[in-house]
């Protein structure tokens, strides 16, 4: 039997990681819990005022997606580097900048993608206008995959550490602060009456950068890890 293409290859990577991931539910469950709580929990130490939590809807909500991006970074290499598949991946024939681009859709489709669909939901407990939550939902769409697409390059650094979760806050938040003024910038500009689409358009273009660059920076943090 021959072996699968580039393509194929990568698209067996990405199923295979999704399927693992619906084997444990969790790791789907934890970051829609953690949205849920926390939105649940800014009204009682805000107050229930309505307008009040309309104006910090759009903040909260980001702050809110990007801390459970955050946390679910860390897991993304760590089981293959423990079972020894990661090494297993970098020794074989295929393009490892498709290879991560795998891992980094997987991620991106149970925490980022899930995220945008339920944020509507969210967005009505903090009374956010209707008129903005188009905007939430394509502003989340795009940051999130970036925020997938940077939070893997701390990942890769750290997936040989035990401990690597706070170090990736540290490697990490920094790069995240641009999509979270931008992404809240949009949702923000539509509940003033303002286009979000100049928001949107640099959300977009930072996601378009990140594709281009950061699977090969996650390479090289995996090719570091491993070797060391």
């Amino acid at each position: 039997m021959s072996a699968p293409g580039p393509a194929a290859f990568c698209l067996r990577l990405l199923r295979r990681q999704l399927v693992l991931a619906v084997r444990r539910p969790i790791e789907i469950g934890n970051p829609l819990l953690f949205f849920a709580m926390v939105v649940a929990l800014f009204p009682l130490g805000l107050g229930p005022a309505p307008d009040q939590l309309a104006g910090f809807a759009p903040g909260i909500l980001w702050i809110i997606a990007l801390l459970s991006n955050l946390l679910t970074s860390d897991a993304v290499f760590r089981s293959d580097f423990d079972d020894g598949s990661l090494e297993q991946l970098l020794l074989s024939p295929q393009p490892l900048y498709l290879s991560v681009l795998a891992y980094i859709g997987a991620h991106w489709l149970i925490t980022g993608l899930l995220l945008a669909l339920v944020s509507p939901v969210f967005a009505l407990m903090l009374n956010l206008p209707g008129e903005a939550i188009g905007s939430l939902v394509a502003s989340l769409l795009l940051g999130t995959g970036v925020l997938s697409l940077l939070g893997c390059i701390g990942a890769a650094l750290t997936v040989g550490l035990k401990r690597g979760g706070m170090l990736i806050s540290l490697l990490i938040l920094p790069l995240y602060m641009p999509v979270l003024i931008f992404g809240s910038a949009a949702v923000q500009a539509a509940v003033n009456g303002s286009p979000a689409g100049p928001y949107l358009a640099l959300l977009g273009a930072m996601l378009s950068l990140a594709i281009a660059l950061a699977p090969l920076a996650i390479a090289a943090g995996l090719r570091i890890s491993v070797d060391a």
